[in-house]
Formats: structure tokens, C-alpha cells, sequence
């Protein structure tokens, strides 16, 4: 038994590295295909609500909100982001405002989950999604953590369509930082909110599309991230994975833990924010109306990437 973590085996730990390759594989897939990303994230969805409907497929997910709605929200981000990338829409405003606008959703979403778990399980309790949860500070903490990552969110009137074959979403100020700081917030939460099935629904979907950014395409984190999260929550909703012992890996259910990483979460977030103002306060730029890491190198680096270097700043 870990700290974070139980139920590691050979079996468990292939599980693993099967989710993580599956998302990485599909995601660049569909990247990389206009009619792919159709098939998948527009035709696939709606034949996974008339086989759920009718009790073919399902999952202890697919009964309640916050697992139908937190795939769905993803879905409409990504169907938004195509329309960014694939039509007119992509040269207008909406292209600033959406992404930032779903994204912020997301991150809301979660923070009111925090606190319902809080709220609501006072003592370790199975829910109705066969989830293991217990409420306690950690949850407030990771809360605020969810805040001050919305209050980092800069540079979005700088999204951009890639001059690449792919025309991936680039969003050149969201740096690797902030991504880290979202990585472990995010984590954190699942592992608060949906303890039993951290490990996957935290740990291997950050992982999938850090793994997307860092290593196959710079500056399209929100749209690698919506891509696996989508991916990932239309498996959730269709297959009752927990059930499956190559997937048994759970949280310790240790307050110990719980506190730890929302701790950690809490005060990187906290850094990305003290980090923000002193850019601000250095460069005197507006985060609601201007890019403000644009001296950054790895800002450049991620216009590089996509063939926006006429664009750098």
C-alpha cells in the first residue's frame, strides 16, 4: 500500500500504462483528422446516449450528474474548439471567449463539487456512483486552489489557429506553470471528489495530456485536455471500469493524504498567482485584454511550434 494509493500489482500497473497510451494515441489521432474528430466527438456521443438510454452500455457514471454532465461539457468544449479551427468562426471574437469560457466552467464545476462533498459526507461513505468519499478541509482547500487558477487565466484574446496541416488551438500564454499548477489542483480534486477512481480520472488524464503537450504539440494543452477528457469520460459512462480488476487501483482514503495534496495544489496555485502580479506589475499589461508572458521563452517557443513565429511578440 502507497501513501497516495492502493491496489498496485503487475495487472493494475498495465492497466495503467494501457488508459494513458489509448488517450495519448487517440487524442493525436483525432488531432490530426478533421473527419476523425467528427466521427468521435460529434456522431460518437450522441449513439452513446441511445445505447445508455436503451441499457446495451452504462456505468454506475452514467446515473448521475456530475459524470454525464462533466463528459458533455468537455464534448461541447471540443465541438467548440473544432469550430475554431475548422471554420470562419475561428477569426472572430468567439475564439477568445470560448475557450476561456469553458474552461472556467470546468474548473467551477469542480469547485462546487468540492464543497457538495464537503458539505454532504461527513463520514467515509460509498455514493451513488460506487464512490468512496469523505468531506474535510481538503476539499475547501482545493477549492481555493480552484480559484486562484481562474485568476491566472491570462491571455486568451491571443488564441490562435496553427498555421500547421492540423490547425490545432494554440494558446500561447498558458504556460507550462500554470499547467502544473492545474495538473495538481485537478489531481487533487479527484482525488478529493472521486476517490475510487482517482488514479484514472485524475492521474492518468493529466498525465495523457501532459504528455500531449510537452511532448508531441506545444501550446494546444486546453485542446489536448478536452480531447482526453472527453475520450475518457464517454469510456467512464459506457463501461463500469471499477468493476474490472486490471483497473483496482483506489486512494488510501487517508485524511493524511487528502490533506497533502490539496496542500500542495493550494500553494502552487498560490505561486502561479504571486508570479502573475509581479509580471503584471513589471510590464503595466491588462491579463483581460493582452497576452502577458509574451517575453517568455517558452511562449515563443510555443508560437514556433505552430508556425505563429510572424506572431511573436
Amino acid at each position: 500500500m502507497g501513501f497516495f494509493f492502493q491496489g498496485y500489482s503487475l495487472l493494475t500497473i498495465v492497466g495503467v500504462l494501457i488508459l494513458i497510451v489509448a488517450l495519448v494515441v487517440l487524442n493525436e489521432i483525432t488531432r490530426r483528422s478533421k473527419v476523425l474528430s467528427i466521427i468521435m466527438y460529434c456522431v460518437l456521443p450522441i449513439v452513446l446516449v441511445v445505447l445508455i438510454s436503451m441499457g446495451v452500455v452504462g456505468s454506475p457514471s452514467s446515473k448521475t450528474w456530475f459524470g454525464v454532465v462533466k463528459t458533455y461539457s468537455a464534448l461541447i468544449g471540443v465541438i467548440g474548439f473544432m469550430l475554431i479551427r475548422y471554420t470562419k468562426l475561428g477569426e472572430k471574437k468567439f475564439a477568445w471567449y470560448f475557450p476561456v469560457a469553458i474552461l472556467a466552467i470546468n474548473i467551477i464545476e469542480a469547485m462546487y463539487r468540492d464543497y457538495e462533498v464537503f458539505k454532504t459526507f461527513k463520514e467515509l461513505t460509498v455514493d451513488e456512483a460506487g464512490l468512496t468519499v469523505l468531506g474535510g478541509p481538503w476539499n475547501l482547500m482545493n477549492a481555493l486552489a480552484g480559484l486562484f487558477l481562474l485568476l491566472t487565466m491570462t491571455g486568451w484574446v491571443g488564441i490562435k489557429v496553427a498555421n500547421t496541416k492540423s490547425r490545432d488551438m494554440v494558446w500561447p500564454d498558458q504556460l507550462w506553470f500554470w499547467i502544473l499548477a492545474y495538473d495538481l489542483w485537478n489531481v487533487a480534486y479527484c482525488y478529493n471528489s472521486i476517490s475510487t477512481r482517482a488514479m484514472y480520472a485524475g492521474v492518468v488524464l493529466i498525465i495523457s495530456c501532459t504528455v500531449a503537450e510537452f511532448f508531441i504539440k506545444e501550446g494546444a494543452w486546453l485542446q489536448h485536455r478536452a480531447q482526453t477528457l472527453a475520450i475518457f469520460g464517454m469510456f467512464s459512462l459506457a463501461v463500469d471500469y471499477q468493476a474490472m480488476s486490471m483497473f483496482s487501483i483506489t486512494a488510501t482514503y487517508n485524511p493524511t493524504a487528502w490533506t497533502v495534496l490539496s496542500a500542495i495544489a493550494l500553494v502552487v496555485n498560490i505561486a502561479v498567482f504571486i508570479y502573475e502580479i509581479l509580471v503584471i506589475k513589471k510590464t503595466h499589461k491588462n491579463p483581460l485584454k493582452e497576452e502577458i508572458y509574451t517575453d517568455s521563452k517558452f511562449y515563443k517557443k510555443n508560437l514556433e511550434a505552430n508556425n505563429l513565429q510572424k506572431d511573436c511578440v
